[in-house]
């Protein structure tokens, strides 16, 4: 059972659950501890009727700087395969968790998002940056490739060629810049980023938390598969999501002329 970290604080409050990385002296370098805990919370989430967002973010100057590999654990003499497995079991598995959360995941970039941290913050259904944010592809750097699903969300948010100069360059990209090209949502002052997460995540928790789910779900695989199959899914997930009581709600409170309550089942 994962335990409680205090480089890892939790809160729940009215239906949002707060992760906030909390190694302000290491510029918030994600451990592999700390990546696990984040990713029980996750699946918490996901599972937790009393959940209906999360926002992920920081305390410090950094989001996150990278990871912090003190923490991994041995594989002693390195043989075939452990680079692979200890990717696929750490940055893939840190990446995919954001990514497969059925609830809505706000990104708070309070400070730069370096390497996993950048893909961290763009793995989040939506990112909000402070505007002494900066996202860094690091990795070429460090004579590394890049991991943690870089390479598979960057073109999808800025296509082919900008992820290639921002990854061959590794050069900081300002929260303005970040905002201009669509790796965020929108820009606030440092001072509004909190209560604007806050804003951002109480009026998801207020919505038809099956409806995001399965939205979240339909828009996140659309890009991998055919039309067909896109169309397919879309029915499937009007199929399940006219099950719930948020959806007969909305039906009545349109009905009625009034507005809907939902309820998050």
């Amino acid at each position: 059972m994962v335990t409680d970290l205090p480089d890892v604080l939790h809160t729940l409050a009215n239906g949002v659950s707060w992760i906030t990385l909390n190694r302000p002296e290491a510029m918030n370098a994600v451990t592999w501890d700390q990546r696990e805990r984040i990713m029980a919370l996750l699946d918490e989430a996901s599972a937790d009727p009393d959940v209906r967002a999360v926002v992920v973010t920081a305390t410090g100057r950094g989001f996150c700087a990278g990871a912090d590999l003190r923490g991994a654990p041995s594989t002693g003499d390195r043989v075939a395969g452990d680079v692979a497995r200890t990717i696929r079991r750490g940055a893939q598995r840190f990446i995919g968790a954001v990514l497969d959360c059925e609830k809505p995941v706000i990104a708070a970039v309070n400070g730069t998002a370096a390497g996993i941290g950048a893909h961290l913050a763009l793995a989040c259904d939506l990112v909000l940056a402070a505007e002494s944010a900066r996202f860094i592809e690091v990795f070429v750097r460090r004579g590394l490739v890049p991991d943690g699903g870089g390479a598979y969300l960057l073109p999808r948010l800025v296509g082919p060629q900008r992820a290639k100069e921002l990854m061959f360059f590794g050069d900081a990209v300002p929260a303005a810049e970040a905002y201009a090209m669509g790796l965020v949502n929108r820009v606030v002052p440092a001072e509004d980023l909190e209560k604007t997460a806050r804003e951002w995540a109480e009026r998801l928790a207020q919505g038809p938390t099956r409806a995001l789910a399965l939205t979240k779900q339909l828009v996140n695989a659309s890009l991998d598969v055919d039309r067909a199959t896109a169309f397919a899914a879309e029915a499937a997930a009007q199929e399940i999501n006219m099950t719930t009581g948020d959806a007969r709600e909305g039906v009545a409170a349109f009905v009625e002329r009034r507005e809907a309550r939902y309820e998050g089942r």
